[in-house]
């Protein structure tokens, strides 16, 4: 847990706030002096933005990793289907892929961690919204930003829009 932690540039205090328990309980639990309650798992992983069994993925991932296209974790949000490219154990890379409806949106403008992120659009057009600028963005462009930075895409094209996220540090 703590690797994870870790790896995503958050703060003891952090987690622990986000996850409703104190900074010494949460130290305890990460250095095996305790063990806490599925809901309290169930708090800590969301704070790190993670699902509970990712937890409990061996951290020493060996490698070379292979994950199917069937095998992949997906997030259903709206009209965009958002999968993960790497496996929540690797802690300084994060890599999603999304593929967005025709007409299809990332929904309202967000912004989350303060990680460097990359979105490239691998087929399809786009249009990327970043700070109250608009950059349309067909197959192969690319473009980068802070994801503490107000952000959100639409598909602009007549085709599904595939595309790529990376992030470092993972934001998750």
């Amino acid at each position: 847990m703590r690797e994870l932690r870790v790896g995503r540039r958050m703060t003891l205090k952090f987690v622990a706030d986000r996850a409703g328990v104190s900074e010494g309980f949460l130290s305890q639990v990460e250095r095996g002096r305790t063990a806490p309650s599925l809901k309290t798992l169930q708090s800590v992983a969301h704070a790190l933005g993670l699902e509970v069994g990712d937890l409990f993925v061996d951290p020493d991932l060996e490698l070379p990793h292979f994950t199917p296209k069937a095998g992949r974790t997906v997030l259903e949000i709206g009209s965009l289907t958002k999968h993960r490219v790497t496996p929540s154990s690797v802690a300084t890379l994060e890599i999603n892929g999304g593929l967005f409806e025709v007409g299809g949106t990332a929904g309202e403008s967000y912004s989350h961690g303060d990680s460097d992120e990359v979105f490239v659009v691998l087929t399809g057009e786009v249009r990327a919204e970043v700070d109250g600028k608009s950059f349309d963005m067909a197959s192969g462009d690319s473009l980068i930003y802070r994801s503490s930075m107000q952000h959100t895409f639409h598909n602009i094209g007549d085709t599904e829009s595939e595309v790529l996220w990376v992030v470092c540090p993972p934001s998750w």
